[in-house]
This record gives C-alpha cells, structure tokens and sequence, in this order.
C-alpha cells in the first residue's frame, strides 16, 4: 500500500524578532488540552496524480476558509512522518488575518464506543509564531520543515 502523501504551505513573513510562521491549532478532542507539538502547517491530503502545489493551495483554503494569499511557491520539500506518510511543503512569503478563520470541520465519534457523532473543526484557531516559539509548537515530525526556512530565506 502506498504511503499517505500531503502537501501545505509555510506561510512566513518578516516579524519585529525576525521570521514568523503561520501554524493552526489542530481541532478536535485528542489535541484540546494540548498546546506545544499541536500545531501544524496548514495541509492535506492528496492522491497520488494531484499536483502537490495545487493540492497545497486548495488545503490551505479548506482548513483556514481563506484562499491562499497570492506569491510564488517556493519548494521545501519532503518530510516522512513515523507513520509512513509524506507531507510536501511549499514556502510563501505573505501575509494573512490569523484572526478571521473560518475552519473546515471532521466528524468523529465523540467520546469513543458512543454512537454519538460530533463534528470538530479542522484547526480550532491559527496564529503567528517567531521560528523559535514555532519549533516548540509544530508536531515533531514537521520541524524539519521549519528548520529549512532560514536557509531558503537566505539563499
């Protein structure tokens, strides 16, 4: 079986302390409580003949309920994830209102063995981070995606 593959962006902008990132809260129930190594680069998934830049763009739009802001896509490459699945990720260097989401929602059975479905957001809130407070906030298996930037930026 073939390994689950994503593509997102690496929203980043010039901050008062240097770059900032966007990241999302992810939403539901087992990331509540949780806050560093809960968040995420806003992302999904895609099959296997969908252009990762596209599938890029039209994730960001389902999980943050804006279209992604104009610029160009600048490749950062691949991360494999413990899992298996590979996440594909794009830089780009523009701004967005981390205040105004509007979030893609799941549905899930809440609390397990219930019966009962609930629907949860996707990211429950985004927000802007300086790349040192966004290493303690991403999920592990995302960093070295951040750890790229620098050396993108400065080439």
């Amino acid at each position: 079986m073939a390994a689950t593959r994503s593509a997102g962006v690496v929203l980043h902008r010039p901050g008062p302390d240097g770059t900032e990132v966007l990241l999302g809260h992810m939403g539901g129930p087992f990331w509540a409580r949780k806050d560093d190594g809960a968040w995420s680069i806003p992302k999904g998934e895609h099959g296997p003949d969908e252009d990762p830049r596209a599938a890029a763009a039209r994730e960001f739009a389902e999980e943050l309920g804006a279209p992604l802001p104009d610029g160009v896509l600048v490749d950062l490459g691949e991360v494999r994830l413990s899992g298996g699945k590979r996440i594909t990720a794009f830089a780009l260097a523009a701004d967005f209102d981390a205040d105004r989401i509007v979030p893609g929602t799941f549905t899930l059975e809440w609390p397990p063995r219930s019966g009962r479905q609930q629907e949860f957001p996707e990211i429950d809130r985004a927000a802007w981070f300086g790349l040192d407070a966004a290493r303690r906030k991403i999920t592990k298996g995302q960093l070295p995606l951040l750890d790229r930037l620098p050396a993108l930026l400065a080439g």
